[in-house]
């Protein structure tokens, strides 16, 4: 009898696997507006420089990556540092598991616990869907808490077609006059981690 699906935190070493379910959503889909498959190289080291701050998470059954999520800069400014982006991939036939509600639970988990306020998804978005893009993903959003905030119209060019991007937003708490400091995610601890249901990084 196999593993039961477990959530983790990522590490370098899985940027082969986490490429792995990446690359189709570029060759095959207008839900990442980037056009070509970044090298593993490359890909790891996007990992690594998210690392440094932020929370990196895969699902993983019996040794294999199903899915992963994970935050990023919302903006450079000192001022928006309570606030980050959330992304999320799953396997191509890894959806309507639930994976991707248990990712983003404990991603809010982590950000509540580095004092990060404010959750942005920035989602391609069609005015028509068609064979590369959906609605899907504003649906799955909203339906986690998500509001709509603002669309651009045509910013995006893929496959011969023009596409809008939209914001949405999930505040996890009250705005205090003074906010505590973000803490990065290395120093959170593997106590923090455990509370909320996440392993640390396979070794």
């Amino acid at each position: 009898m196999g593993e039961e699906i477990r959530l983790r935190a990522a590490s370098p070493a899985d940027a082969e696997q986490v490429l792995g379910i990446y690359a189709p959503y570029v060759r095959k889909t207008a839900i990442t507006f980037e056009y070509d498959v970044p090298s593993l190289e490359e890909f790891r080291r996007r990992m690594e420089n998210t690392l440094v701050k932020y929370p990196y998470l895969v699902a993983e059954k019996d040794g294999e990556i199903l899915g992963y999520a994970y935050l990023g800069s919302f903006n450079r400014r000192a001022a928006y540092d309570w606030s980050a982006e959330v992304s999320i991939y799953l396997g191509e036939d890894k959806r309507k598991m639930g994976l991707g509600r248990r990712l983003y639970t404990a991603l809010e988990g982590i950000s509540q616990a580095q004092h990060i306020l404010n959750l942005n998804a920035c989602i391609a978005y069609p005015e028509t869907e068609d064979e590369y893009l959906t609605r899907n993903s504003v649906q799955f959003h909203r339906h986690l808490g998500y509001r709509l905030v603002g669309e651009f119209h045509q910013c995006g060019y893929k496959f011969g077609r023009w596409y809008n991007m939209v914001w949405m937003e999930k505040l996890l708490g009250e705005h205090p006059s003074v906010p505590l400091p973000v803490i990065p995610f290395p120093d959170l601890g593997p106590e923090v981690l455990r509370a909320l249901g996440v392993e640390g990084p396979r070794s």
